[in-house]
């Protein structure tokens, strides 16, 4: 890995699965060194998630990349005195998504860790956060996002509340934010000394970027209802058929972009009709407009369509699956799709570093680590353990 911005900022990754771990996996790829902890035998629950190619799970080698690893029993006490020892050895950042009070329960939370280290900075990601009613309920993304308010919104007024694309969203949210805020720590930590708590839920991240929702309510009590593909904010702003049996989307969120599809469309007439002609009243007559959006698209070809859409300046796109998103040169030109080697499975695609830094770029070092791969190293290394100890600390499940 070459230097980035955060070298030299250490962090110690107690979470599972994604929330808290894809807070460390941003800021692993920008330089921190990032040390994650496993449970002994079985390792994070993130191995055991989605597919896997000739017994290698390929989540984990996404989601782990970057990071060294190690096993450590924190139900266990000399499991839990190595994660001080950590602390006390320079690992001043610590990730955790356990439910409220569990690292509590172990003797290792805030109050713990920063009487060793007053600088400790801890990023503490939980379903509903660390106060509050609903605090000790379980979480998982799903469960997040049907609580802060986007399930509800998702899929057709006739029928279930549709997921989202996919369950992890919440997850992946919650892991910026919490990235966000550990380096906005980091910068009142170098000016005063002092760490604090990053306390993120995962229902408040998805409820954060849901756009007007929530001041629309307070304001007009307007409750916002599912509306299939469409937004309520702009209209046509939808997904139309094509005639070659794909699929576009197109978003006029403004009348001069309207103003652009009448007139590539053939129809601008339809910017005399008092029904269309601003963009609050197409927003009324949705149904209509989009009707002679979709008349017009099912009549072409994608590649034909996206090209006059695209001459025209309309914000558009194919709706890609992954074999499209394989193949498109766009996705090639920026490095969206980063191509790393892995021993057993050669060459492996996986999302890019993200933002791209022009003088101080991110990294993908390496995938993510077989289960304790840097165990006795870390611990030789950076705690002075003897090979000895480590032996009898593996004999009885510690490590």
């Amino acid at each position: 890995m070459p230097d980035g911005p955060l070298d030299g900022l250490r962090v110690l990754d107690l979470g599972t699965f994604i929330a808290a771990p894809f807070c460390g996996t941003v800021l692993a790829e920008f330089g921190a060194e990032v040390l994650k902890v496993e449970v002994p035998g079985t390792g994070d629950s993130l191995r055991s998630l989605g597919e896997e190619r000739d017994g290698v799970p390929l989540f984990w080698l996404q989601e782990a990349r970057n990071k060294h690893t190690i096993t450590c029993n924190l139900r266990e006490p000399e499991g839990q005195m190595i994660v001080r020892d950590l602390v006390r050895g320079g690992y001043t950042v610590v990730l955790e998504n356990f439910r409220p009070g569990t690292l509590e329960r172990w003797s290792l939370g805030y109050d713990e860790l920063s009487a060793i280290e007053p600088g400790l900075i801890m990023a503490r990601i939980s379903g509903f956060g660390q106060s509050g009613p609903a605090k000790d309920w379980p979480g998982f993304g799903r469960i997040a996002q049907a609580f802060g308010g986007l399930t509800y919104l998702c899929g057709f007024p006739d029928r279930t509340p549709a997921n989202p694309g996919s369950a992890t969203i919440a997850d992946y949210v919650s892991g910026l934010f919490a990235a966000f805020g550990v380096l906005a720590a980091e910068r009142h930590r170098a000016a005063t000394g002092r760490g604090q708590i990053v306390d993120v839920a995962l229902y408040e991240s998805i409820f954060r970027i849901l756009d007007s929702l929530a001041i629309t309510y307070s304001a007009n009590g307007t409750v916002r209802e599912r509306m299939g593909t469409a937004t309520a904010l702009a209209a046509p702003h939808n997904h139309y058929p094509t005639r070659d049996g794909r699929w576009i989307a197109i978003a006029c969120t403004n009348d001069r972009i309207f103003g652009r599809l009448a007139e590539v469309m053939g129809r601008n007439e339809l910017l005399a009709d008092p029904r269309f002609s601003e963009a609050r009243a197409r927003v009324a007559h949705r149904i209509e407009i989009d009707r002679i959006v979709e008349d017009w698209t099912s009549g072409q070809d994608l590649a034909p369509l996206m090209e006059a859409l695209q001459r025209s300046e309309i914000p558009s796109s194919p709706i890609n699956s992954i074999a499209d998103i394989f193949e498109h040169p766009q996705f090639a030109a920026l490095g969206t799709l980063a191509a790393v080697a892995h021993p057993v499975l050669g060459e492996l695609k996986m999302p890019a570093v993200v933002p791209r830094l022009s003088e101080t770029p991110g990294a993908i070092g390496w995938l993510g680590r077989e289960i304790g791969a840097d165990t006795d190293a870390v611990l030789t290394s950076k705690l002075g353990y003897t090979s000895s100890k480590l032996d009898d600390l593996r004999a009885r499940e510690i490590i």
